[in-house]
């Protein structure tokens, strides 16, 4: 495309004028008079002309607020619904910025710290963008991590390349985030692991010096020591980054001897400044006891002035005023997931916590998850509401970690509390001595103190096992607070109304085992030592939040509850929880997570006309455990929708499939279920799947795996004219993990013997035939080509189920592959079998089934929330005794046995050919011997044209 009249007029102006651009513009005029005609002309809405509310702009103008000596806020900032994608720094045209090596570095601490991938520097006379994922170091160049850099006089030529990235269209249609992805992350190190590492090795150092000069620390109090040291610290510096406290009172503590005492004197000077339970060292009314530990202690000089060398321009790299609140909270939450252990001789040791490594790590809960759940949660429930209604919503997390939910929910009420004072007469309520508007920054109107104060005191609360997590969920609070404060307002406030700038939040973020109360000792013959109490922390809600129960529960209650079985949690925390979770809750049934328990848990929590909304791995759907959650929510609750991200990667590095369900508690169960798909860029498809609830009770055990898919109707249908596979053949696993571990040192290669069967696993069956002789078997890291297995060795009751005949699965395919042992002459480990038919059913039927495109599309779709990646499936006992098997008529037994018969001896011939055209003559009889049985199966079970046609669709 040919460059803009306004853009080609503004070069050549530039061009004729250039050298008095250079000597008399400064920055402002720069960006009033060249950057934002430009930038306008890329389709942005810089002077929000469409008037968007605050929250929505298109572009966030920062005023120069001084931070260091020459560093300040960075001056534009591009957002899509609210959510930044580039920072634009500006300069005046005398600043060289080829070769200025400070701008660069500024714009690249600003954008690096926000997370953001690219980023622009320009003076109108040159434009430079950075790939700023990539670490900055104070000793780069200007042209480090530079991907684009052109001159006025380039924009004619490139002016197709500029928009092509950083217009809005751009960036709406995903070309921004497609070039930054395909530009790759080589030597990128993203700010979250950077300065994870940074408060890993303060933890680290602080940890072995706290313990090392305070010999009587147990090992709580050296944990909560050097946690609150560190969220001290973490505190003022970003207050001062955004102008809150005064620029540098940190860094001076560098100089001189006593770090610890001066630092002491900033905490208590924050106590009377703030009132926050962060800073809490003295006694007073209504309040919970002070922090009588941390002023006594004694820590070196060196620990702390290491700290804090590294917290400042220009060696810092973090940039602490755009640093959002979700980077914060992800960084925390892997913090939290270990633990200061004291040895015997009693020095500090780092280490992962117990639970945390059997559950695989610590995931964080990726933002517009947190954004869905809320929208759907809390929005919902603010619909139609006055402000004295909304101050009555109460929201909690259970199991509130880093409190990603909680910040997501207060930043969701502050919105939502603002645009309705901007549309009921702001002037009205920003009168009085006590305000709850002002018109703040660029004349838009902001929440004074006090109502964010008050709408988080009201709103919010939230609960963890963890001391730790506590603490970190109230400074992330604490800091959305102070979003829009500044030194001025704090002391004006303070002036004033002898108001201290933040609220204790003992009242509403608890520390206790959600799960648990106190009622779990009363069995207990003995009184428990004090570290189980400590482990297993028993908490009792109706007199941690008195209030709310009288008023009947919460309005909404979200969250990520952990991921971990209930057995793995019993060896942390003692035999006795298993025990206790069991009587105390419908749903501790079989091998269940304890996510399950949360559910209950919080639908015993809400108010009946509330929401209950947790993202939690599907297997509940599909699971044997999940049955009990499944029955209890159809009796007694209404499961209203579902977000399936079953085939998006949420959370980094884990195999875990997730959904978020939206439950209404106390309510009588919907006709319909919407389920909806979450895409992967984070967004969920408008469209929706309308699951019947009277198709779901069809199905065995209340699977509702089929939600996932794209058959429930037909499935269902299926399942009403059916038998299940252990209502007419027994259904049982070839060995348990324990013996296949066992039996394994008794394979061996060799010719079979009558003492010896043949050995097949997964990776030798293959749907009709085995793959024995033919494809090498694994096991135990040792390869076989032809295995057996010697059964003198195996349980006479394992030796008796391998020399029957049986029909043998592989546990983990694409499709079910199954093959007739009809002589009794294989063995298997870690597969399953189906035996013994009652009459009117064979096994050379039962494989014909079985095999067919099917059943496979009734088990992908039924126990769909199973699903491995890769597209793969797990094809075990439990599920496989649910499979709908319809009787035939003799006629199609007969017709389904002699195709089936005929399909083993087409593949057994396949695997003997010896050239391509015999294996290609094999191939297309098969192919007609498939369509042929897959057309006896569907008649079978009495399908229509219409239902072949989406069995055939769903496998591509």
């Amino acid at each position: 495309m040919a460059i803009p009249k306004i853009i080609s007029n503004l070069v050549e102006r530039y061009r004729d004028n250039q050298d008095g651009y250079r000597r008399d513009y400064g920055e402002t005029e720069t960006r009033r008079e060249l950057l934002d005609p430009f930038f306008r002309t890329l389709g942005w809405d810089i002077d929000n002309r469409q008037g968007h509310a605050e929250a929505y702009k298109d572009v966030v103008h920062e005023d120069s607020v001084k931070i260091g000596v020459s560093t300040k806020a960075p001056d534009y900032s591009f957002r899509v619904g609210g959510v930044r994608k580039f920072f634009l720094e500006a300069k005046r045209p005398a600043v060289k910025l080829k070769d200025d090596a400070e701008a660069a570095y500024q714009l690249r601490r600003y954008a690096w710290s926000a997370k953001l991938p690219l980023s622009v520097l320009s003076n109108f006379g040159e434009f430079a963008a950075y790939d700023t994922r990539i670490r900055p170091s104070q000793n780069d160049k200007a042209s480090t991590a530079r991907l684009m850099y052109f001159t006025f006089d380039d924009f004619e030529k490139h002016w197709d390349d500029i928009a092509a990235i950083f217009s809005k269209d751009a960036v709406y249609k995903g070309s921004f985030d497609k070039y930054a992805a395909g530009k790759g992350k080589k030597g990128t190190a993203e700010v979250d692991d950077a300065f994870l590492n940074e408060i890993d090795s303060w933890r680290e150092a602080l940890a072995k010096n706290i313990a090392h000069r305070n010999k009587d620390l147990s090992p709580a109090e050296l944990n909560y020591s050097v946690q609150q040291t560190i969220d001290r610290v973490i505190f003022l510096r970003i207050c001062e980054d955004r102008g809150i406290e005064s620029y540098g009172r940190l860094r001076q503590l560098q100089n001189g001897e006593h770090t610890y005492a001066r630092l002491k004197q900033l905490f208590q000077d924050a106590n009377d400044r703030y009132n926050s339970g962060l800073f809490h060292f003295r006694n007073e009314t209504g309040r919970s006891a002070p922090d009588g530990l941390t002023l006594s202690l004694k820590i070196d000089d060196k620990v702390l002035k290491d700290i804090l060398r590294h917290l400042y321009y220009p060696e810092s790299p973090y940039e602490f005023s755009v640093l959002p609140a979700d980077i914060l909270g992800q960084v925390y939450e892997q913090f939290l997931g270990k633990v200061i252990r004291l040895t015997a001789a009693g020095h500090a040791k780092v280490e992962d916590k117990p639970e945390v490594k059997k559950a695989g790590g610590v995931y964080y809960t990726p933002t517009y998850i947190v954004e869905h759940i809320v929208g759907n949660t809390v929005g919902r429930v603010l619909e139609g509401l006055d402000l004295d209604r909304a101050a009555k919503i109460r929201v909690l997390d259970p199991a509130c970690g880093s409190g990603s939910f909680l910040i997501g929910a207060y930043q969701y009420l502050l919105d939502w509390h603002r645009n309705w004072y901007e549309t009921n007469d702001p002037e009205k309520y920003a009168r009085g001595r006590a305000p709850r508007v002002y018109r703040g920054r660029g004349n838009v109107w902001q929440l004074a103190s006090a109502e964010r104060k008050r709408i988080l005191l009201n709103n919010i609360f939230g609960v963890d096992i963890d001391p730790q997590a506590v603490e970190v969920t109230k400074l992330s609070l604490l800091l959305k607070v102070l979003e829009e404060e500044s030194a001025e307002t704090i002391g004006r406030n303070r002036e004033m109304f002898h108001e201290r700038a933040l609220p204790d939040l003992d009242i509403n973020i608890k520390c206790g085992n959600s799960l648990i109360a106190s009622d779990f000792y009363a069995a207990q013959l003995v009184p428990p030592d004090p570290e189980q109490s400590r482990t297993i922390n028993p908490f009792d809600w109706a007199d941690a939040f008195a209030p709310v129960k009288k008023d009947k529960g919460f309005h909404v209650v979200i969250g990520n509850p952990p991921y971990i079985s209930a057995l793995a949690m019993s060896k942390f925390q003692g035999e006795e929880v298993r025990d206790y979770w069991k009587s105390a809750y419908l749903t501790a049934r079989g091998t269940y997570d304890i996510y399950v328990l949360f559910l209950e848990k919080a639908l015993s929590l809400a108010r009946k006309e509330g929401y209950v909304s947790f993202i939690t791995p599907n297997k509940f759907l599909s699971a044997p455990y999940g049955e009990a959650l499944r029955s209890f929510l159809l009796k007694k609750h209404c499961l209203e929708s579902l977000i399936d991200f079953t085939r998006v990667p949420v959370f980094k590095d884990a195999s875990v499939y997730p959904v978020i369900s939206v439950i209404r508690p106390s309510q009588k169960f919907a006709t319909e279920v919407n389920v909806f798909r979450g895409e992967t860029d984070g967004t969920v498809s408008s469209r929706k799947q309308r699951v019947k609830t009277a198709d779901l009770k069809r199905f065995p055990e209340d699977i509702w795996g089929t939600m996932l898919g794209s058959g429930t109707e037909l499935c269902a249908r299926i399942y009403a004219q059916c038998s299940i596979l252990e209502d007419i053949a027994v259904v049982q696993a070839t060995s348990t993990a324990a013996e296949a571990d066992e039996y394994s040192k008794y394979v061996s290669e060799s010719r079979r013997s009558a003492k010896s069967l043949k050995l097949v696993n997964t990776g030798t069956i293959d749907r009709y035939v085995s793959l024995w002789g033919i494809e090498d078997l694994t096991n135990k890291g040792q390869h076989y080509k032809r295995p057996v297995l010697d059964i003198r060795r195996v349980k006479p009751d394992r030796a008796t189920l391998y020399q029957t005949k049986k029909i043998i699965f592989a546990k983990i395919a694409k499709v079910i592959e199954c093959f007739l042992d009809n002589e009794g002459e294989y063995a298997s480990l870690n597969t399953n079998c189906v035996f013994a038919p009652k009459e009117g059913f064979t096994l050379p039927f039962l494989i014909g089934v079985l095999n067919s495109r099917l059943m496979t599309f009734v088990y992908v779709n039924v126990f769909a929330a199973l699903k491995m990646s890769g597209g793969y499936s797990q094809f075990q006992a439990p599920q496989l005794r649910l499979l709908p098997i319809a009787k035939p008529t003799p006629d199609q037994g007969r017709a389904i046995e002699r195709l089936a018969t005929q399909l083993a001896q087409l593949h057994t011939d396949f695997h003997a050919a010896r050239t391509p055209h015999e294996q290609e003559s094999v191939r297309r009889r098969i192919g007609s011997a498939e369509q042929q049985i897959d057309g006896q199966v569907n008649a079978l079970y009495g399908l229509t044209e219409k239902d072949v046609k989406q069995i055939l669709a769903d496998e591509t």
